[in-house]
């Protein structure tokens, strides 16, 4: 009974870590287009004259990092981050990081296809500030809808008391009233008896098992 126990844990928290590496990968995807992009562009002199001295100054001289695929992998470095965008942009529903986004990648496929040369690459350098300037609004719109999820904004919201906590070694379920000003550390499965204790990094068995987090998270407090 007791190895089965541990091995259901185990399998809950590989099961978390794989949703959150799942999710911090998701998110990132405008910031590794955008170094990217900045990247191809910094090694490829001849291609991007505006950052010939930076390779002059590391000893490059006029070293092409992907020679020949240097446009492709750099348009391949624009789109990613567009995704990594619109991805956020799902997540916080602020669409100005997206449509700047948009409008400087327009800029930049204008410039590779339809622009004459004489200004092509100006608009390819409007391009890159652009997603640079898009990547860097769309982080603290991030970090302002994180704050949001977890209750630093919400200390005056409605606190959610009901949580249905489910055992992971009988799959039993049971709705539970939550203490508003502590957190239950040790919860006994009147179905089997066992002794539920929460899983690392959480505070309590109903942030680990219930269907709600505890009352003090909602608030956007310490748990004891």
């Amino acid at each position: 009974m007791q190895c089965t126990k541990q091995i259901t844990l185990l399998r809950l928290k590989s099961k978390k870590n794989r949703t959150l590496k799942k999710n911090t990968m998701k998110f990132n995807l405008e910031k590794l287009g955008t170094i990217g992009l900045f990247i191809t562009a910094i090694f490829s002199p001849c291609c991007f004259p505006i950052f010939a001295f930076i390779s002059t100054a590391t000893g490059l001289g006029s070293f092409e990092l992907f020679g020949g695929y240097t446009m492709y992998i750099f348009q391949l470095m624009v789109l990613i981050s567009l995704l990594g965008l619109f991805i956020s942009y799902r997540k916080h529903q602020c669409t100005y990081p997206l449509i700047l986004a948009s409008l400087s990648s327009l800029f930049i496929f204008y410039s590779y296809y339809f622009c004459a040369p004489i200004y092509c690459d100006y608009l390819i350098y409007a391009g890159m500030a652009g997603m640079l300037m898009a990547t860097i609004w769309n982080f603290r719109r991030n970090r302002l809808h994180n704050s949001f999820k977890n209750g630093i904004f919400q200390s005056t919201s409605k606190v959610i008391l009901n949580s249905t906590i489910s055992c992971p070694n009988c799959q039993h379920k049971k709705t539970e009233v939550m203490p508003t000003n502590s957190c239950m550390f040790f919860y006994e499965c009147e179905n089997c008896n066992i002794r539920l204790k929460p899983l690392q990094g959480d505070c309590c068995v109903f942030c680990s098992y219930g269907t709600v987090i505890c009352p003090p998270k909602q608030k956007g407090n310490n748990c004891c």
